[in-house]
């Protein structure tokens, strides 16, 4: 059996597959119009026929839901609440911008339908359901042409009831439905609302995915999916939880960048995952971290997700001239298609090009020399755009990697600063196609002294993917005061979800002697508005104190605790790829590995004249000195002058700067 790991990226598709024993590696380009032609077309040239155990990190739901392109839904909830997800919260999410608008609900008017039927807080039945009147909802949503339905009763995480009862008689039409009980059993009717109905926005859209996957590769093959909290699920599972998979991708490179700086030493770490579309950032302070509360196009999703901050700030990022002159790069991307002027089809200059421009990629050993860059298509284009703002071209270009470098350094203070960590205290771990081009710039900037590249940075996400366990997270809302929150009696809570929990993971394959248990609770003040997560153990209060005076700054030991919900998290370990090593050698590179030397700009008006290094030639215990250019297959990285590289015993290339 050959094990792959897919990720799909608005410019490439990348491949890491275990073949006797050894991690290999396979990168092309996308097909936007259809992603799957690319994935297959991989798997297709790597596998040789073999039998395929396949984890692949999807875009589909993430780029349905950005695009307004989901299925056409109908939202089943309480009379009275039909317009809850147009009515939202009261957060203006840009204060002082007069003309906003909030984004419009997935989900038009004509297709909310209120329903008989209450539920009192306890669970208790307060007036029942009339199936006959369901019946005539589900009639007119056919007659409407919905494809897909979200059903949100009120209370329905305390008491299922009514809701399954509308699910039991939805069948009756072959409607597929999204329950609330089943995608998010919490109190809080706008995020729980939004998250359900965006799982029914999308689910069609993944089973018509990976079914299509499904039916190309043969019957003995196995397919995951990988989801957004650095976990794995079956093909099946991901049908009917897909919004469980709209940051995948980038979670792969979360778990991958995290398995590999733990390898190496490090554990605070800051992730830089540069593509050619976007770039994804996450802090690690000892372990991954996860968000409950997220948006996606401006709708909230309250499903665990690794803390990743994106910025549409990739290589395909197009610089551009803004109604007031100004000098723009991103968020619109090229992407696979037009793609870079240098890819041979595009018009519009790019980050890529820039950096193509000022000698930092080379054209000859793009992609291992697989894809030739058309260096000679620039000129036109770059002497058109820097005659309008009356530069030079070479300013020209390193204004947009400035101007690249600055969107990509906020995202980072957003998840470090803004959060009350130094960056300073951390070590910045670039991969991705286009990191290397730019991390230690950004590690500059942020007074970071320290940048770890992995081998192949280009395709961590994919290799990731390989490194997850199967994780499945649970959570149910309790409402416990904490004179009724006694230990026994909160573990009482988990006994449910902890049972089905281990029956998931039989479904997903995993023995149960390989299954672990993670408790958490949400807690809070009492009178506070929002909780925080928490370990669960004995001394949960004073653990509650203690993350609440880390993240705020003070604790109030005398005022009374609450507990909102109980969370579990499932995680069933499988066999991953080993991290091989070698002993570290002498310290001077060979001269086999200096490609050639040439010209190239950093922050000197003038070029300097700069190596061209092979890193496949290099070896653990090697040092040198910038400038260099370091090219690999799946990416380029920049030793800038000032900065020392040195290969470590896994190959991880670190880059430390050096004092004045």
């Amino acid at each position: 059996m050959i094990i792959i790991g897919v990720d799909t990226g608005g410019t490439f598709t990348d491949f890491v597959y275990i073949e006797d024993g050894k991690v290999k590696i396979y990168k092309r380009l996308s097909t936007p119009s259809n992603p799957a032609e690319a994935v297959l077309d991989g798997i297709e040239r790597i596998s040789g026929g073999k039998q395929k155990n396949i984890v692949h990190g999807s875009t589909v739901a993430t780029n349905a839901i950005l695009e307004r392109k989901g299925v056409k839904t109908a939202l089943i909830t309480n009379k009275g609440f039909e317009d809850i997800i147009e009515i939202g919260r009261q957060n203006r999410e840009i204060l002082y911008d007069l003309s906003y608008e909030k984004p419009k609900p997935v989900v038009p008017e004509n297709l909310r339908y209120g329903i008989k039927g209450r539920l009192l807080f306890t669970g208790e039945v307060y007036e029942n359901i009339d199936e006959e009147e369901i019946r005539d909802v589900l009639s007119n949503i056919m007659e409407n042409d919905a494809e897909s339905i979200a059903l949100c009763l009120l209370f329905s995480y305390v008491n299922s009831e009514h809701e399954k009862k509308v699910e039991e008689i939805a069948s009756e039409f072959n409607l597929p439905v999204s329950c609330s009980y089943k995608v998010l059993p919490e109190f809080r009717e706008f995020e729980r609302t939004s998250t359900t109905l965006l799982n029914a926005y999308v689910s069609p859209i993944m089973h018509r995915y990976i079914t299509y996957l499904r039916d190309k590769l043969d019957k003995e093959d196995i397919l995951r999916i990988m989801q957004s909290n650095g976990g794995s699920i079956s093909s099946e599972t991901a049908i009917t939880e897909s919004i469980r998979t709209i940051l995948s991708g980038p979670a792969g490179g979360a778990v991958g960048a995290f398995e590999i700086a733990k390898s190496a030493g490090f554990d605070k770490i800051i992730t830089f995952d540069m593509g050619g579309t976007s770039t994804d950032v996450s802090l690690m302070d000892g372990g991954l971290s996860y968000t409950y509360e997220s948006k996606i196009s401006g709708m909230p999703i309250k499903v665990p997700m690794i803390d990743i901050n994106t910025v549409g700030a990739g290589g395909g990022s197009i610089a551009y001239l803004d109604k007031g002159g100004a000098l723009r790069v991103g968020p619109e991307s090229a992407g696979a298609e037009p793609g870079p002027i240098c890819y041979g089809k595009g018009d519009k200059i790019t980050v890529t090009d820039a950096n193509l421009y000022l000698g930092r990629l080379i054209p000859d050993y793009f992609l291992g020399g697989n894809m030739k860059l058309a260096f000679e298509k620039l000129e036109k284009y770059f002497k058109e755009l820097a005659q309008k703002i009356n530069m030079d071209t070479v300013a020209l270009a390193k204004g947009i990697l400035e101007i690249a470098n600055v969107n990509m350094e906020r995202a980072i203070r957003v998840i470090s600063v803004e959060k009350g960590f130094n960056p300073a205290e951390f070590t910045l771990v670039s991969f991705g196609g286009a990191g290397g081009l730019h991390a230690a710039f950004l590690a500059e900037n942020l007074s970071i002294k320290t940048v770890l590249i992995p081998k192949n940075p280009g395709i961590l996400s994919a290799f990731g993917m390989l490194m997850a366990d199967v994780i499945k997270d649970y959570s149910h809302t309790i409402m416990l005061s904490e004179d009724e929150a006694e230990y026994p009696k909160i573990k009482e809570f988990f006994s449910p979800i902890m049972l089905q929990g281990e029956n998931d993971m039989v479904f997903e394959g995993v023995n149960k002697e390989n299954i672990v248990f993670e408790y958490f609770l949400d807690m809070r003040y009492k009178g506070q508005s929002h909780e925080i997560t928490i370990p669960f153990n004995e001394n949960f209060v004073e653990t509650f104190h203690s993350f609440h005076e880390k993240l705020f700054g003070y604790k109030n030991d005398g005022k009374a605790t609450e507990i909102v919900n109980i969370r579990l998290r499932c995680r069933g370990f499988l066999e991953k790829p080993e991290l091989k090593h070698e002993p570290l050698g002498e310290a001077p590179i060979d001269e086999s590995a200096v490609l050639e030397e040439r010209d190239v700009y950093f922050d000197n008006t003038e070029p300097i004249n700069t190596m061209i290094i092979d890193r496949d030639k290099l070896k653990p215990g090697n040092v040198f000195e910038g400038p260099a250019i370091v090219v690999e297959y799946t990416s380029t990285i920049v030793v800038p002058p000032r900065w020392c590289a040195n290969v470590d015993k896994y190959g991880n290339l670190k880059l430390t700067q050096l004092s004045d």
